[in-house]
Order: structure tokens, then C-alpha cells, then sequence
């Protein structure tokens, strides 16, 4: 079989599990920091509301109150009732913010990709794929895994042995899961 039927499927895979990664990651950091700012504005005493205030509604309050005070209606056109947003000065913390969100986005972008890539390696030196092209596959993915055990051991100044047993369990019971899958 030739190599390319195995490379193609296996580049498209791990460019959508990035642009799966990267935006689901990015969106979601962005709706907790939104959140985070939100709480820590009440708590603050900053807003009334966990959501930023209404202005629409916020802008026909003081137009009721106008007209109580002028005793006439006020007509308010369209163009009126949207409050231009007020101009954000980041802050270093706003801006801290934003590069960990865009950090931490890549990185879970980057790392599927990467998990998807690795494995298709040895494809790529043989035009036509065999089982000792799977094999070689195998055995990079398996490095891998142990260099990872290694560099979590080393990180966490914890038993790299340990951690190497780890994520070899990891990868066992993945193979399992896959095996009792496709059967």
C-alpha cells in the first residue's frame, strides 16, 4: 500500500484536532477570564450585575426619569440608545491575560498536532507502507511516551521510573481501547 494513504489521512486528522484544540481552547479561556473579571468586579463593588449593565435598558431608565422631570416625552433616536463603547486602557494584568489565553490556545493547539504528526514520521522514508514501516511508527511513538515520562518525572522532581510507568500504562490501555474498537 502506498505510504501516501496513510500520510494523508493522517495530516488531515492532526490539523483538525489543531484548529479543534486551538479555538476550543482559546474560547473557552476567553469566556473564563470573562467570567473571572466579572466576579472579581462584584466583589469589588465595581458592577451590580454579573454581566456587564444593559445599556439600552440603562439609557430608557434615565429617559423615563427625563420625562417625569420635563413632564413631555422625550423622543431618543436609534442612533442614541447605543452607548458607544467606552474606549478599554489595557493594563498589564488585561494584557497578561490576553497573551496566556493566546499561550495556552497554541500550546493546545500545537500539541495534538504535533501527537498526530510524530507517528507518521517513518512514512515519509518509505513510499510504500508495510508492517516494518509500522513497526518503526510504533516504536517512535513509544519513545516518545518514554521521553515524556522522563521530562514529567524530571519536572515534578518525582521517581522518572514512576513516571514513565505511567504513561506507559496510559498508552497500553489506549492500544486496548482501540483494539476493542475495531476489534
Amino acid at each position: 500500500m502506498p505510504s501516501i494513504y496513510i500520510i494523508l489521512p493522517g495530516l488531515g486528522t492532526s490539523i483538525s484536532m489543531f484548529v479543534s484544540g486551538l479555538s476550543g481552547s482559546y474560547l473557552s479561556e476567553k469566556a473564563e477570564q470573562k467570567k473571572g473579571k466579572a466576579k472579581m468586579a462584584m466583589a469589588m463593588a465595581i458592577t451590580d450585575e454579573p454581566d456587564e449593565i444593559n445599556n439600552e435598558v440603562d439609557i430608557l431608565t434615565q429617559k423615563e426619569e427625563l420625562e417625569k422631570a420635563m413632564l413631555k416625552t422625550v423622543d431618543l433616536d436609534k442612533k442614541f440608545r447605543k452607548v458607544k463603547k467606552k474606549k478599554k486602557i489595557k493594563t498589564l494584568h488585561d494584557k497578561a491575560e490576553s497573551f496566556a489565553r493566546i499561550f495556552v490556545a497554541f500550546i493546545n493547539g500545537v500539541a495534538p498536532l504535533l501527537g498526530g504528526l510524530i507517528p507518521l514520521i517513518p512514512y515519509f522514508f518509505f513510499p510504500n507502507a508495510n508492517l516494518i514501516t509500522f513497526f518503526m511508527s510504533f516504536i517512535t511513538i513509544f519513545m516518545c511516551i518514554i521521553i515524556l515520562g522522563i521530562y514529567i518525572g524530571h519536572i515534578s522532581k518525582e521517581s522518572i521510573i514512576k513516571h514513565i510507568l505511567e504513561m506507559l500504562f496510559a498508552f497500553a490501555i489506549t492500544i486496548i481501547i482501540v483494539l476493542l474498537v475495531l476489534g
